[in-house]
């Protein structure tokens, strides 16, 4: 990510400061919120606004900062919504055992680790951006995505600019996102092997 962030940096710090706002925003809104927008690489460019900011005096850290997090926010926002409005009806009109057995496990896995794996897909490329309209075409619980999307932008969308920000006078900080990401891929894990053995248990009881 690093090297990838470089290269950007180079290509950014050429933008006047209401257009790098402007395309880092729709950069991050897009791969969060609409499916067309996976291939985005939004770890790179987060890091690589930081580094701009720290080396432009023309760009706020915190105003980037507070434009990053709307739009990771409202990105998945958007996502849920598309999955509950459009995603569930369609799945819906599928009849097969073998689709409602999917439909009844995926709405078990979010009733129970949904909230470690919104938080931690938005670590992972690509899986961020399919995660929020799943959650939503399996009717997890609203405020708990709403809580778990809150978190996750500002541990992702915060946490990778401010990384990128700061490491040019403190090398350390490079690592502060993955040891962010490290943890909460590994509750996400934790909780699904915990709700697994708990639901294997039960069935193993009722027979």
């Amino acid at each position: 990510m690093i090297e990838l962030a470089a290269s950007f940096d180079s290509q950014l710090s050429t933008l006047a400061p209401f257009v790098f706002y402007f395309i880092i925003a729709a950069i991050v809104f897009v791969e969060t919120g609409l499916l067309f927008g996976f291939f985005l690489p939004g770890d790179s460019v987060l890091f690589s606004a930081g580094l701009v900011a720290a080396s432009h005096g023309n760009i706020n850290i915190a105003l980037l900062v507070g434009i990053i997090l709307l739009a990771a926010f409202f990105g998945d926002q958007v996502g849920f919504v598309i999955g509950r409005v459009v995603g569930r009806p369609y799945l819906e009109k599928r009849k097969s055992a073998r689709m409602q057995r999917m439909i009844a496990n995926s709405e078990r896995f979010y009733e129970k680790s949904g909230w470690w794996a919104v938080v931690a897909a938005r670590f992972f490329p690509w899986i961020r951006t399919f995660i929020p309209p799943i959650a939503g075409a399996s009717k997890m619980n609203y405020y708990k995505f709403l809580s778990a999307n809150a978190v996750g932008a500002v541990l992702w969308g915060a946490g990778i600019t401010l990384s990128g920000f700061y490491a040019a006078s403190v090398p350390i900080v490079k690592t502060f996102s993955y040891a962010i990401a490290a943890f909460f891929i590994l509750g996400s894990l934790v909780s699904s092997l915990v709700n697994y053995s708990r639901h294997r248990r039960s069935r193993l009881d009722k027979s």
